[in-house]
């Protein structure tokens, strides 16, 4: 990934570039270069952590979402390195189609593979669930994080024209968050029951209710029946030889009966 890295850097393309996403992020700015913001500050391998960096593939890897904003500034919002030195790129809802066909078929990306692709969620925000593809790239083995945002009721383009993968990815993030993908060939829950009302990773769903699911014998499907709390009458013995709180129950306080007395 360096020989084209180098190229763009000699062309100027990234010099000229100027976007709001590279506000916020560590540069150096004491030598006084134009070039010097798009260069990341080092980190000392001898530092609180047993993982040992390497600036210089921080550095590749960073220009490298540098490139990718620089030919796509209309999608793409952000790019940041984590402190694991995984490259991610915040894309706009509109954009993550373009931005991973991009990502897949230029010659200088050649991620043509997702290894996974998952969601999160959190509610306090107004756009609450955060979509994330994990890409690599086999010819130039690196791998990049694409992440973009929507709502409950905002649909995303479906990934599966790039990566036959997404296809059981995007069925999970469907079930579990309820996050709808347009353009999916068969987009339809994956690991809950057909008739489940809700996505559980929302974790808005009632934990007690009314109603109850189990398998019939008889009709060979799924039944959804009132729940039927039938009980026999039996003695509940609530105090066990185990107990240590003995002395704190009520029927463990009343006198003890007097020995009998030997004639």
């Amino acid at each position: 990934m360096n020989r084209f890295l180098s190229k763009v850097l000699r062309t100027g393309k990234i010099t000229n570039f100027r976007r709001n996403f590279l506000t916020g992020t560590t540069f150096y700015d004491a030598s006084g270069q134009e070039e010097s913001k798009y260069i990341l500050k080092p980190i000392s391998s001898t530092g609180h952590t047993f993982r040992k960096h390497n600036n210089e593939e921080r550095q590749n890897l960073y220009e490298f979402g540098l490139y990718v904003a620089a030919c796509l500034p209309k999608y793409v919002q952000k790019i940041q390195l984590q402190h694991t030195d995984e490259l991610e790129i915040l894309v706009a809802p509109e954009g993550i189609y373009p931005v991973c066909c991009f990502m897949r078929n230029h010659h200088n990306c050649c991620f043509n593979q997702c290894t996974g692709a998952t969601a999160i969620d959190v509610p306090s925000r107004v756009y609450r669930f955060e979509v994330v593809y994990m890409l690599l790239s086999i010819r130039y083995s690196e791998r990049v994080r694409i992440k973009t945002y929507t709502d409950e009721l905002t649909p995303l383009r479906s990934q599966f024209a790039n990566w036959y993968a997404c296809n059981w990815y995007e069925r999970e993030i469907f079930d579990m968050f309820g996050v709808v993908f347009t353009h999916h060939p068969d987009l339809r829950r994956i690991l809950t029951d057909y008739g489940f009302n809700g996505h559980p990773f929302r974790k808005d769903f009632p934990l007690v209710g009314y109603t109850e699911v189990r398998y019939d014998d008889e009709l060979k499907k799924l039944v959804f029946e009132p729940v039927e709390f039938a009980q026999e009458m039996r003695r509940f013995r609530l105090g066990t030889p185990w107990s240590y709180l003995k002395s704190f129950h009520e029927g463990y306080n009343l006198p003890k009966p007097e020995p009998k007395k030997k004639k």
